[in-house]
């Protein structure tokens, strides 16, 4: 029932390191926690859930893997990682329990599921395809959840006609799933961590100025606000806390601006597509060949989704239309929706935190209406000097 995994592959190499376990449930807890500390010691964090489809495949008889995990940004399932397959082919796709039964019969019944690949409906269409294409006929789900919270799915199979798993191979299975969901929800806790700290800087940049630059400004009014005409001393003093306060102005400013947009592996396009299939009513599309430069993919990307996300919920656009624009020093990308509404609120929370990290990286963020009844957002970024200022 259980065999130690096959000595291929750098998880096979973490294995090597760890003892003799009592049992198969402790040596699937080890590996994978010696699995996470080797990510984050190497600095690939972000291939921690590819590493776990890895290890289910080296510790199973499985032989392709993938997770699915919920974005709760985006409000879609998206792939997190895999292993054996090609991930392109989930490019632009939208992974939901609704479009899946079998995904949400596990994470209800909270166990691994084993089923044939048919047309039921048990699969998207998409996927059902490109899985009998791999001679597939057999595909086994496991839920990722811990404490009642849904974060995602793990998808394999064996291809070919093969038999049921083995009751051991669905327990570790299952115990992988419990564990990187764990995972995820400390994953999850220390990025929640670090936004407090951003939002701690940004109010201390704002009590600073308050307390610095605002109150010496204050002081050289009251001065300036007098009947009669300064002495040399009173002059003096004033010229000397205006240039006080410009300099504490300038320290505040230097400084960073917390939030920073989260790195991305697909491009600007693949990002438009798959906006497009989470949000159909919106009309999304591109104009032209959409593209931005590597070192603002993350950045084009998260105003890209403020937008969109601006757009559904303030206003009923029938059209979204994104493009850009490049040139030797700039690149420029224009969002813009219809159907906005008189009494619309406007633009929401996060545009104007977007706004931040453009100028982090030395770029301008513009948003508000245009012509009656549309809205455009407005990115530009110099080329060259993107840098952050810290």
């Amino acid at each position: 029932m259980w065999a130690p995994p096959r000595d291929n592959g750098p998880v096979a190499s973490a294995s090597r390191q760890i003892s003799n376990a009592a049992s198969p449930q402790v040596e699937v807890i080890e590996f994978l926690a010696e699995m996470l500390a080797q990510s984050d010691e190497e600095g690939r964090v972000d291939d921690f859930y590819g590493r776990v489809c890895e290890a289910a495949a080296r510790l199973t008889a499985l032989t392709r893997v993938v997770i699915f995990r919920w974005e709760a940004e985006r409000r879609e399932a998206r792939v997190a990682g895999g292993f054996g397959l090609d991930l392109g082919m989930f490019t632009g796709g939208v992974f939901t329990v609704e479009r899946a039964p079998m995904a949400r019969r596990a994470l209800e019944e909270d166990r691994v599921i084993e089923a044939v690949v048919d047309d039921d409906g048990s699969l998207p269409a998409q996927y059902r395809g490109y899985v009998r294409s791999l001679n597939a006929t057999r595909i086994v789900v496991c839920p990722v959840a811990a404490r009642g919270r849904w974060i995602g799915v793990l998808i394999a199979d064996r291809g070919g006609v093969v038999p049921l798993l083995e009751e051991g191979e669905r327990e570790i299975l299952w115990m992988i799933g419990k564990t990187t969901a764990l995972a995820s929800m400390a994953r999850a806790a220390t990025s929640q961590h670090e936004r407090a700290l951003a939002l701690e800087q940004r109010i201390d940049l704002v009590r600073d100025i308050h307390d610095g630059v605002v109150q010496r400004l204050f002081g050289v009014s009251l001065a300036l606000s007098q009947a009669n005409a300064l002495d040399e001393a009173t002059r003096l003093r004033s010229s000397r806390e205006v240039d006080a306060a410009l300099a504490e102005l300038r320290s505040a400013l230097s400084r960073p601006l917390g939030r920073r947009p989260r790195p991305v592996a697909a491009s600007l396009r693949a990002a438009v597509e798959q906006l497009r299939s989470a949000h159909p009513a919106l009309g999304l599309d591109a104009e032209g060949e959409v593209a931005a430069p590597a070192e603002l993919e993350p950045l084009a990307q998260s105003v890209l989704v403020e937008a969109v996300r601006n757009a559904d919920k303030h206003a009923q656009p029938s059209r979204v239309r994104v493009r850009t624009a490049s040139s030797v020093d700039t690149f420029e990308m224009i969002v813009t929706n219809d159907g906005v509404v008189r009494s619309a609120h406007g633009a929401g929370v996060g545009l104007r935190l977007a706004a931040f990290e453009a100028l982090a990286a030395g770029g301008l963020l513009e948003f508000g209406p245009r012509e009656e009844g549309s809205w455009q957002v407005r990115l530009v970024v110099p080329l060259g000097t993107n840098a952050d200022p810290t």
